[in-house]
C-alpha cells in the first residue's frame, strides 16, 4: 500500500530538507504548516489566501518550480512525485467543501482492496455542483452524504459499509456483489449486521435482492465467493446436510474449516489464489494430514470446479458423505441437472 507523505515531527528548520516548502513571510505559518502537513503536501488557493499568502507569492512558488498545480487552486507545495494520499487530497480540495473519499479510493484507504485505481473518487453534498472537469478525478453526488461520512478518518471518507455499498451499486455483475461484501467482511472491516442496517437506510440500490440474500449467507459463515458458491449452487441447491462454516478446531494449532461436516467425519476446503500459495500450500498439508489422523476426510476444490462444475461437486461430495453414514438422497438443482447424467 501506498506511503503517504508524512511529515508529522518535521520542525520548520527541516521543511526544506523533506522536501516542502513554504513562503518565508506568511502571517499565520503555523496554522499553514499544520494545514499542509495534515493534507500531505498539498493546499488551496483559498486556504492559502486564509494564511494570509498572497497570488503574488503563489506565483513565485510555482515560477521557481518549488510549488506545482495539481488541480485549479490546488497545489502541490513539495517537489517529486504525487503519493496517492497527496492525489486524493487534492481532489478533495478541487471538489470543494463537504467532499469526500467514496468507492474505491475509499475501499482502498481503509483496506477492503488492495488497488487504488487510475481514477480518484470522490462524493459532494447532492446540493451543490462541481464545475469543470477534474483530471482522473470522477466526481459523484449524494443527497445522504451527512450520515454516511466517516466522522474522524483522515483523509476525510465514506463509513466502510457506505463505501461498500456504493460499489455494490456500481458493480457489473454479480460477482463483484460478491467480492467487495465478503472481502469486507473477510478481512472484519465490517459484518453482515453492519452492511444490512447501511442497506436498510437505502431506498434505492442496485442488486438489492441478491445482497439482502447474500448478507444472510454471510451471516451463517461464508466469507468468500467461493464459499457462497459452495452454500448456494453445491449444498442447497442439491439437498446436501448443512454444513459448519469458518469452524474453529483447536489442537497443537488452531485451524480453520471451511465447511465441516462433523456428523460425518469430512471437511471440504474451498481454495482461492489469496492465502493458497508458497507458505499458505504447506498450512494446507499439514491440515488435510492432520484431519486424515483425525479420520477425516477432505475435500478441496477451487475456482475451475465450483464455477464450471457445481453439479459435479455436489455428487462427489454426496458419495462421500453416503459413504461415511448420510441416508439423504441426492436433489436435482434443476432439469438439467448435471449430477444425473
Amino acid at each position: 500500500m501506498d506511503t503517504s507523505f508524512d511529515l508529522r515531527g518535521v520542525t520548520p528548520s527541516g521543511l526544506a530538507a523533506s522536501g516542502l516548502y513554504l513562503p518565508p513571510s506568511v502571517p499565520f505559518r503555523a496554522k499553514l504548516e499544520e494545514l499542509v502537513q495534515a493534507q500531505h503536501g498539498t493546499v488551496s488557493r483559498r486556504q492559502l489566501a486564509d494564511c494570509g499568502v498572497t497570488d503574488r507569492q503563489i506565483f513565485r512558488c510555482l515560477r521557481s518550480g518549488r510549488w506545482r498545480r495539481v488541480h485549479v487552486g490546488v497545489y502541490a507545495t513539495f517537489t517529486g512525485p504525487l503519493t496517492f494520499s497527496a492525489r486524493v487530497w487534492a481532489a478533495l480540495l478541487r471538489a470543494g467543501r463537504g467532499a469526500v473519499a467514496s468507492h474505491q479510493t475509499a475501499a482502498y484507504l481503509d483496506g477492503v482492496c488492495d488497488e487504488p485505481g487510475t481514477i480518484i473518487h470522490v462524493t459532494v453534498p447532492a446540493g451543490r455542483h462541481v464545475r469543470g472537469r477534474i483530471e482522473d478525478v470522477r466526481v459523484h453526488y449524494a443527497h445522504r452524504l451527512g450520515r454516511t461520512r466517516h466522522p474522524a478518518r483522515s483523509p476525510p471518507r465514506t463509513r466502510v459499509e457506505e463505501t461498500v455499498l456504493d460499489l455494490v451499486d456500481v458493480a457489473a455483475r454479480p460477482r463483484d456483489v460478491e467480492s467487495w461484501v465478503t472481502r469486507a467482511c473477510q478481512r472484519r472491516l465490517s459484518n453482515p449486521e453492519r452492511l444490512a442496517e447501511a442497506l436498510g437506510l437505502r431506498k434505492k440500490i442496485r442488486w438489492r435482492p441478491l445482497l439482502e440474500s447474500m448478507l444472510s449467507d454471510v451471516a451463517e459463515g461464508a466469507e468468500s465467493p467461493l464459499e457462497l458458491r459452495h452454500l448456494r449452487h453445491v449444498e442447497r441447491a442439491h439437498g446436501l446436510p448443512r454444513g459448519h462454516r469458518q469452524r474453529r478446531v483447536a489442537g497443537n494449532r488452531v485451524i480453520w474449516i471451511d465447511v465441516d461436516y462433523d456428523e460425518y467425519a469430512l471437511r471440504v476446503e474451498l481454495d482461492g489464489r489469496v492465502g493458497h500459495v508458497e507458505e499458505g500450500r504447506f498450512r494446507d498439508r499439514r491440515r488435510d494430514n492432520a484431519a486424515t489422523v483425525g479420520g477425516h476426510a477432505t475435500l478441496r476444490y477451487g475456482h475451475a470446479e465450483l464455477f464450471a462444475d457445481p453439479c459435479g461437486v455436489a455428487a462427489e461430495q454426496a458419495r462421500v458423505l453416503a459413504a461415511r453414514g448420510w441416508a439423504g438422497t441426492l436433489g436435482r438443482c434443476g432439469p438439467d441437472c448435471a449430477a444425473f447424467p
